[in-house]
């Protein structure tokens, strides 16, 4: 669905590139061609399949190391002990162990299992996303920090996107007729050995997103670039895999490109699990809450310089205007047949505790 220019007001602000006032809005990849086409591109894909796209009047490519991208507002977060979740210790195991059921059975190898921590929140002031973003990324820095704010005109409090992410997850970059994809699972605190569990999880959903990619790669073109890399963040490590393929000259930013793309690698395979389908079965008997942008795609496409950089909605906060207004945020754990519920359920501990701390923290000025 295409809206009129004057619908919209706002901006993206990703780690590097700056996006100020939307000029057209797509909420449907029946209509991703025009994604290829021409203009910068505004993307937050959620979870569950709904997608939109806005694309933008001008644009700033600026590396945030050499300035602050935003307006210098300022962060007032929720109180740190308003912070509820969609699912509580006790259920959050017992998600684990009918994971574990469902693995003994063969119906699935591995599956990504969430909660949704969410505390009241009015509805967001001009440059609160901008805000959090700088004050997410001084204190937890991350490859693919974004913050989006697009509103309709007339309705401030009804913002049709407010995502701020601490990403360090890469879903999907393209470059010409190249894409890569960066899957991250293990995860322990900082100094910890990996678990042959966590070397295992990666090693499947590689294999996964191999698989998924193939299907719009040139024969013989799949390549693993990186390995079980491990990568040290504040608070915890990951263990990384990088997978590289080249488009077919048939899809390469052609009109059913982007469509393509989406229709072979969503959602992303580190936050669903493998088998795809099965694990998106569970999940959905599993988890109590949507996740809407956790755990799905944020980004921009920039059709003109035929480039484009999506992260895993990982280490995301989100606004909803449900009940006075709601900020929600993600954390989750990969369940294998070699998990400990008590373990992954600290896993999710470990993940929030830091930004939901940061988030809290009450205000951040330039």
């Amino acid at each position: 669905m295409n809206t009129t220019p004057d619908s919209w007001h706002g901006e993206a602000i990703f780690r590097t590139v700056r996006a100020t006032r939307p000029v057209a809005h797509i909420d449907s990849l029946d209509d991703a061609a025009t994604l290829a086409n021409e203009g910068f591109w505004v993307v937050v894909a959620r979870f569950e399949g709904g997608f939109d796209a806005w694309r933008m009047d001008t644009v700033e490519y600026r590396d945030e190391t050499h300035g602050s991208l935003g307006d210098g507002a300022a962060w007032h977060g929720p109180h740190p002990d308003s912070w509820a979740t969609s699912l509580d210790e006790a259920q959050y195991i017992a998600g684990v162990n009918n994971v574990r059921a469902h693995i003994r059975e063969g119906d699935v190898y591995q599956v990504n299992l969430c909660r949704i921590l969410h505390a009241p929140f009015h509805a967001p002031k001009p440059g609160a996303a901008s805000a959090l973003r700088r004050y997410l990324q001084e204190g937890n820095p991350s490859r693919y920090a974004a913050s989006i704010d697009i509103s309709a005109s007339g309705s401030p409090e009804r913002a049709c996107a407010w995502v701020v992410s601490a990403s360090p997850e890469l879903y999907l970059s393209v470059d010409g007729a190249t894409v890569n994809s960066s899957p991250i699972k293990g995860t322990a605190a900082p100094g910890a050995d990996m678990l042959p569990k966590d070397e295992a999880e990666n090693v499947m959903i590689t294999d996964l997103v191999r698989n998924d990619l193939s299907h719009v790669a040139k024969p013989g073109s799949v390549a693993v670039t990186e390995f079980l890399g491990l990568h040290h963040l504040p608070g915890l490590q990951h263990l990384q895999s990088t997978v590289s393929v080249e488009l077919t000259d048939e899809l390469s930013w052609a009109p059913r490109m982007w469509q393509a793309l989406f229709d072979g690698t969503f959602p992303p395979g580190s936050v669903s699990g493998a088998p795809k389908s099965s694990a998106l079965r569970i999940i959905q008997r599993e988890e109590r809450e949507d996740r809407g942008p956790y755990c799905g795609a944020i980004g921009w496409i920039d059709a003109d310089r035929r480039r484009a950089e999506l992260a895993v909605g990982i280490r995301t906060f989100w606004w909803e205007p449900d009940h006075g207004g709601t900020l929600r945020f993600g954390t989750g754990a990969g369940i294998t047949w070699g998990s400990d519920a008590q373990a992954e359920w600290e896993e999710t501990e470990l993940k929030a505790s830091r930004l939901i701390a940061l988030a809290s923290a009450g205000t951040m000025t330039p």
